[in-house]
């Protein structure tokens, strides 16, 4: 176990596994339990997908696996979770597991980051973003979205939705979710969309080098009830509508067919995608 100090001087706690090329992953080593496993479950969340995607990987690759989301909910960071510290506080982590160069998988809104983590250095051998589009990312959206949950959990009078929740599965009714987050929880999460309302990810395209591959849900759709101001997430959207151009632009793209943005996410879609696209990037050099 290895710990890093972050931006905000808080410590995280990073798992190295296995052996090969180093991979990054922003997942929780330990499977959840209790009554959080049990909420998970109600999601149609996998209380143990960080350790199904630790050791689905660490047979061939070198992961580096750390709890960045779990990380920021217990010491959240309301005025600093910016891309450039994100992608500072990664890097840190690389450093601190002696990983000059490494390939990145995130999903959500941790795939996005690890496109501007690939902006912002020449270290990544591999990119890869599930649940998330390289272009025409919904940033608008989420910025709205998360601007309405933290506007729930500073008033004394609501109970706020979580934003890990609030992109879970689709077969709850959002205009009757509980979960509740502090204000600084969800916070961190308005100042992330915010400072990414001017970014422009068509044009940045060619400053990503490294080989890259997206993959979403088919179903990949979210629409928010009116206490989000009746916002629509389309994640699927710009997959489906801009493959060709995605592949142009250097991109393996896949689409999971029927599933959405929490099926999408569980391990045994995931493995099977991830794998063998490694292994022809990374172990054929």
């Amino acid at each position: 176990m290895i710990e890093v100090t972050m931006h905000d001087v808080a410590v995280i706690e990073a798992e190295v596994q296995g052996t090969g090329p180093d991979l990054l992953l922003p997942v929780n080593p330990h499977p959840a339990t209790g009554p959080q496993a049990e909420e998970m479950l109600k999601w149609g969340a996998d209380p143990a997908l960080g350790r199904s995607l630790i050791e689905g990987l660490s047979s061939h690759y070198r992961v580096i696996a750390f709890d960045y989301e779990g990380h920021i909910q217990q010491t959240p960071k309301p005025e600093t979770l910016t891309p450039a510290n994100i992608s500072s506080d990664f890097l840190a982590i690389a450093d601190a597991a002696g990983a000059p160069h490494f390939a990145y998988y995130g999903y959500s809104w941790l795939a996005l980051s690890g496109m501007q983590l690939a902006l912002r250095t020449n270290r990544l051998s591999a990119l890869i973003m599930g649940g998330f589009p390289p272009i025409e990312g919904p940033y608008k959206e989420m910025l709205r979205v998360t601007a309405a949950t933290y506007e729930m959990a500073a008033s004394p009078a609501a109970s706020s939705p979580g934003i890990g929740d609030a992109w879970g599965g689709t077969t709850f009714d959002w205009s009757t979710v509980e979960v509740t987050m502090s204000e600084a929880q969800t916070k961190q999460f308005v100042t992330l969309y915010q400072s990414l309302q001017d970014f422009e990810d068509r044009a940045v395209q060619s400053s990503i080098s490294c080989p890259r591959l997206c993959f979403a849900g088919s179903a990949d759709r979210i629409e928010y009830g009116e206490r989000w101001g009746n916002v629509t997430v389309n994640i699927a959207g710009p997959l489906l509508n801009h493959r060709h151009e995605l592949e142009a632009l250097g991109w393996k793209v896949s689409v999971l067919e029927g599933l959405d943005h929490t099926g999408a996410m569980q391990a045994a879609k995931v493995l099977p995608l991830l794998r063998p696209w490694l292994d022809s990037k990374l172990l054929s050099i």
